[in-house]
């Protein structure tokens, strides 16, 4: 579990986050939605330590990190795994080295043998196995998607991050990844929180939703409260395409 407590973080005299609070819950999907510039990225940012509040407490597990001691930002470092919007894979690397290079960073000490059934059992559990040897490049952008999954849980890790995981996927890959990652977050009992800008992705797995708008938590809840909400805000967000205009217009018709 992350909490946040009254976080602001500006930069260069204009706030950008304005008192968030908000409990990222484990063993769920916690969604983070909203538009350009709501703030999305610099939370996330803050909870991954690359950025200080000017003001607030993130606590992991309880235990704010302002208190962390340098080792214990070390160790938590090791309970985190990130799956970045662009899957972030090395090009030289195979599909193997790709998902081995967190565990050579954080278990060196380990013998190479041990690593490697922890690499063939994490891609076994993404169904990547035979492609070991590839390269991203001879995989397809799904696939790739799915390595960097494999990669993100290689270490075991207590919390998942998820940076846009279904940029430029076609809608029914999408999907896939979606699912995979909902499961993974239940079957390992991670707290996974996940930026997505795509509706799709929070109606299928979006178990809790934060919604921000200009810094705020301008609304909170889940898949199914999102399209029943009056409030103006998150409406005209959640239907700015035609095709959610139509889903719209279908459950007020009771369709």
């Amino acid at each position: 579990m992350i909490e946040i407590e009254n976080l602001h973080k500006g930069f260069g005299g204009e706030e950008i986050l304005k008192g968030i609070n908000y409990t990222f819950d484990k063993s769920k999907t916690n969604l983070i939605i909203g538009g350009s510039g709501s703030g999305k990225s610099v939370l996330l940012k803050c909870m991954l330590g690359l950025l200080t509040p000017e003001k607030g407490v993130i606590k992991y597990d309880g235990k704010p990190y302002s208190e962390f001691t340098e080792d214990e930002k070390k160790d938590l470092s090791k309970q985190i795994g990130m799956i970045f919007q662009g899957g972030a894979l090395f090009d030289s690397m195979t599909v193997e080295e790709n998902v081995m290079f967190p565990l050579r960073m954080f278990t060196h000490r380990k013998k190479k043998k041990e690593n490697l059934e922890r690499v063939k059992e994490v891609l076994k559990r993404v169904n990547l196995e035979g492609s070991e040897k590839k390269l991203p490049s001879e995989i397809s952008g799904g696939m790739q998607k799915r390595v960097s999954i494999a990669r993100a849980i290689v270490n075991r890790p207590k919390y998942l991050f998820c940076d846009e995981p279904n940029s430029g996927l076609d809608p029914k890959t999408a999907t896939v990844i979606d699912n995979l990652i909902q499961e993974i977050t239940h079957e390992y009992d991670i707290t996974t929180i996940i930026i997505t800008h795509d509706m799709n992705s929070v109606l299928e797995i979006g178990e809790k939703i934060a919604f921000l708008k200009d810094g705020v938590l301008a609304w909170k809840g889940d898949k199914s409260e999102i399209f029943k909400t009056d409030d103006e805000t998150v409406v005209d967000f959640v239907y700015s395409s035609n095709l959610f205009q139509k889903v719209r217009d279908a459950q007020r018709q009771g369709l």
